[in-house]
Parts: C-alpha cells; sequence; structure tokens
C-alpha cells in the first residue's frame, strides 16, 4: 500500500517528468486520462516519454467541436497512443433530436445529462481497464476546488490519482507544448461543465 502523504512529501517540488517516473515505478496498470482539450498533449507527451504504451483513455461524449477532433487525431498520429475511447450509451445525435439537447447547469436534467455523457462512460472504463494509478492533466489554478488537490492522492473511484503538471502554470503547458511541437485545439467545449471553472464531477463525485 502506497503512503500518499509520504510520497508527497518526497515528492514536493519535483518536476512532472520525476512525478510520471515515480507513478510508473509504483503501477501495475497505469493509465492516463485526456479529454484532447487544451493543452492536454503535454501530459500525453510527457507519459510517453516513460512508458510507450500506456493506455489512454478518452471519454469522447460526442459533442467536441470540429478543432477538438482534428486536434485529437492529429494528436493521436504523433505520439502513437495506445488509445481506448469510451463513448456514452445515448448518443448526441440522439440526445439532441429525442432528449431535448445539453440541459443548462441550472436545469435538474442537467445531473442526468451530466451521468450519461461523462461519469457513467467513466465509471466503464475504469472498471474495464482496472487500473491502480491514473494520470490526470489538472493543474491547480483551474477551478477552486482544485486548488486544493495534492499531486498525489485517492481518487473518489478509489484509484491512485496523480497530477504532474498540478502545479504549472498555462505559460508553462504553452512552452512544453512550443518546445515539443505539439498541437492543441483553439476551440474546446464540454457540455457537462458549460462553464469555464466548474467541475462536472469526474474529480468529485466518482
Amino acid at each position: 500500500m502506497i503512503d500518499l502523504d509520504k510520497a508527497n512529501a518526497e515528492l514536493e517540488g519535483a518536476t512532472p517528468q520525476a512525478i510520471i517516473e515515480w507513478a510508473m515505478k509504483n503501477a501495475q496498470k497505469p493509465i492516463v486520462t485526456t479529454n484532447f482539450g487544451p493543452h492536454e498533449a503535454v501530459i500525453l507527451h510527457m507519459a510517453k516519454q516513460v512508458k510507450a504504451d500506456i493506455p489512454v483513455i478518452w471519454i469522447d461524449s460526442g459533442y467536441n467541436v470540429r478543432d477538438t477532433y482534428k486536434v485529437a487525431e492529429d494528436i493521436i498520429g504523433k505520439l502513437e497512443l495506445n488509445l481506448e475511447v469510451y463513448t456514452p450509451k445515448v448518443s448526441a445525435a440522439r440526445r439532441d433530436a429525442a432528449l431535448g439537447g445539453i440541459p443548462s447547469v441550472d436545469d435538474e436534467a442537467h445531473v442526468e445529462f451530466t451521468e450519461q455523457f461523462k461519469l457513467e462512460p467513466f465509471r466503464r472504463a475504469m472498471a474495464e481497464q482496472a487500473p491502480d494509478i491514473w494520470l490526470t492533466a489538472v493543474r491547480s489554478e483551474q477551478t477552486e476546488f482544485r486548488k486544493d488537490m495534492k499531486v498525489i492522492e485517492m481518487g473518489p473511484n478509489g484509484v491512485i490519482k496523480v497530477a504532474p503538471v498540478l502545479h504549472w502554470k498555462e505559460a508553462d503547458m504553452q512552452a512544453y507544448l512550443a518546445e515539443h511541437d505539439l498541437p492543441t485545439p483553439d476551440h474546446y467545449f464540454d457540455p457537462t461543465k458549460a462553464q469555464a471553472g466548474r467541475e462536472c464531477g469526474l474529480h468529485t463525485k466518482l
């Protein structure tokens, strides 16, 4: 059993690369998740340098904008990702045509929508992949909730969650993208969040 407090103390001030190396040494079945949003190529590139065949999990809601899908294909090919895609059991087309489309965050239907298009596919992915360590690209400056996160902690789904770039700023991410000639989308939309700074539940409810 990993002592999370001890691990956080040992890795205080460590580089993202060193944190990923620690994770890979302690993992039997690691994964990295992505939404192919802005800066996501950073952690994918970093993880690949340490474990070339690490499974990459993408929960594709079907509601991504064209730019995101185009950049995703570019990253998938450029990094030769070992990608597993999980999609909702309800398609975006069906939701739009027959089930009311994307509800506003103030609509009580948004809870069900988030469950259908983000949380259920993610739980399914975690059950099928059965990882022991989960790499995520969350950063502390993104939301109020993430300001209090630790680099290594137990995720709400019972898997050890490791956030190598938690303390990086947007400028750090941009510099890494430029250094390694990695693409990033100019346009990204997550219908389960809908607003900047809002959590969808992936890091808080599962």
